[in-house]
């Protein structure tokens, strides 16, 4: 007898076309109206971000998150690290953007599940393109959630933190 409160397997895969946005929602506003509407398109197709999508069925989304380069200054991280980087150049990161879980499958750890496909889809990415970390800009009540996950505040923006490729990469091994 099969358990009816486990979760279905997920496939974790680039935002196409025969994903249902539309029927999308994770009750954030701006969460919405960018991935139903034409903003995600549009920054896909500038090159400006990639989206992914987590769905059971192929279709239905159960949540999605968006990946795209950034560099930071060394100077913004805490010092201890700082002191190890070149000061003189930009340090190569990867943006973790935008994420969100449909309301229906909120509560049942599919955020966790969402950020570790997107850490190692970030990590996969460096054998071909540097990045030295991967970086959030936290909204409201969702920076608990980067910390449980060994997150680091940028000390001048406590709401952007940073997870080192080095960590990620100990995650996954």
């Amino acid at each position: 007898m099969s358990d009816p409160l486990a979760k279905p397997a997920f496939v974790f895969e680039p935002l196409g076309d025969q994903h249902n946005r539309a029927a999308f929602s994770c009750g954030v506003e701006a969460l919405d109206q960018y991935f139903c509407g034409d903003p995600i398109r549009q920054d896909m197709s500038r090159k400006l971000a990639a989206a992914f999508v987590m769905t059971h069925d192929r279709t239905a989304v159960a949540g999605f998150y968006t990946l795209s380069s950034l560099s930071i200054a060394g100077a913004d991280l805490p010092e201890k690290l700082a002191k190890r980087l070149p000061s003189r150049l930009p340090i190569p990161a990867t943006l973790l953007g935008r994420m969100g879980i449909h309301v229906n499958w909120k509560g049942k750890g599919l955020g966790t599940d969402l950020l570790m496909d997107a850490l190692y889809r970030a990590l996969q990415a460096t054998q071909a393109v540097a990045s030295w970390a991967v970086v959030v800009d936290a909204k409201e009540g969702v920076r608990e959630f980067y910390l449980k996950h060994e997150f680091i505040p940028f000390p001048a923006s406590p709401s952007r933190l940073f997870l080192s490729m080095k960590t990620i990469e100990q995650m996954f091994r």
